[in-house]
């Protein structure tokens, strides 16, 4: 009997196997991506959603190879699911700077409409920082119509203008910031006439300007300098070209340098005015005016170490990589330069004591005795 039945098995196993070995068959050109079409391999048309990389897989391997099988994106037959329940592949790094982009927006919102609403907050110091708000606003809104647009749209017209307004926005964000670093100095170096109508006009230029060159920048790829036609020639971020970042980046250390010599400036001249207020009280090391001076200086520290903890990294890497580079690198750099946007608000806005109050009066109605009385310091440079 058991020699009969030996047979039967045999065959039994034999077809049972079939079908694995079919489906392990079927599911391999889905790792390669390319499918089986009568016995032949048919590559699919790759679909680019994300700004950064020209797979929207790139992120499972880390490089822009095949997609692991580990992902558990390939482990189910090309053909198991009808076309119109096939999931769509989102980037998560993708969904990384979109929520940054909605934080950034909803943020800046809030100081642009308090500044905006408020007749008091009219001086050369609330315009700028007012003009550093907008500027990140439309770079948060920059982001999440990116992110809509590329996995709705998919479409190279919508793809350069929201990287345009991104550009813009960034740029007319650190021209912001340098823009409210010349006005600190200029506030301490011309103490005695900074609040003339002298400044008010050169406040009005400098965002003439820094508003003007920021729309040029943000207008470069959608006048044709791009890398759409020429993959060869993409920097680490589509579509912008290599010399085209390359300019953004140096651009960007000669700023940052121009900062770093005006906040060691600002620093000399507030160290310099407690040093004299010192001696007029006799105590140089316990006056509460060398105190609060100390502070201003580690204010300044921090705002600059931020500054550049935030943009360097992405600086110096778009300078030295290429879009054969991995994505992963890309992200990682640019993700922290995104959070100056988030920062920027809490530095220069925020710890201001006429926002504070006003921020009150929008929020609750009313402003906190704590708030009311604090007078100026230099900590709040």
């Amino acid at each position: 009997m058991h020699r009969e039945m030996h047979p039967v098995f045999f065959l039994f196993f034999y077809f049972s196997s079939i079908p694995v070995l079919t489906w392990s068959s079927r599911r391999a050109p889905l790792v390669q991506g390319a499918e089986m079409t009568g016995g032949t391999m048919s590559e699919e048309p790759a679909v680019t959603p994300s700004w950064l990389t020209p797979d929207p897989t790139a992120w499972a391997s880390g490089g822009g190879g095949p997609m692991d099988n580990s992902t558990g994106l390939g482990t189910f037959p090309p053909d198991s699911l009808p076309p119109n329940q096939l999931p769509l592949l989102v980037n998560p790094w993708d969904i990384v700077l979109c929520s940054s982009g909605t934080l950034i927006a909803c943020e800046n919102a809030l100081v642009v409409l308090v500044i905006w609403q408020n007749p008091a907050l009219r001086a050369p110091m609330f315009l700028l920082i007012g003009s550093l708000a907008l500027a990140d606003l439309l770079a948060g809104l920059g982001l999440v119509l990116h992110f809509t647009c590329a996995y709705l749209l998919r479409s190279d017209a919508a793809q350069l203008l929201t990287v345009g307004l991104v550009v813009a926005s960034f740029s007319a964000s650190v021209f912001s910031l340098l823009a409210i670093t010349i006005d600190r100095y200029l506030s301490l170096y011309y103490a005695l006439t900074y609040n003339s109508e002298r400044t008010a006009a050169f406040t009005s230029t400098m965002l003439v300007l820094l508003w003007g060159l920021s729309l040029c920048l943000g207008l470069l790829p959608v006048t044709g300098v791009n890398c759409l036609a020429e993959e060869a020639t993409c920097s680490v971020v589509r579509p912008l070209t290599k010399n085209n970042i390359a300019v953004l980046s140096v651009s960007f250390l000669l700023l940052f340098g121009l900062m770093l010599q005006l906040y060691v400036q600002i620093c000399k001249i507030v160290m310099r005015h407690a040093h004299q207020i010192a001696l007029q009280h006799h105590f140089l090391a316990a006056t509460p005016h060398y105190v609060t001076t100390r502070k201003g200086v580690s204010t300044l520290a921090i705002i600059l170490g931020t500054f550049a903890a935030c943009w360097m990294p992405f600086t110096v890497y778009s300078l030295i990589a290429d879009y054969t580079y991995p994505p992963l690198y890309t992200y990682a750099t640019l993700v922290p330069a995104t959070y100056n946007s988030v920062i920027n608000p809490v530095i220069y806005a925020f710890r201001n004591q006429e926002i504070q109050k006003a921020l009150w009066l929008v929020c609750c109605g009313c402003v906190p005795a704590s708030v009311a009385q604090r007078a100026r310091t230099p900590s709040d440079v």
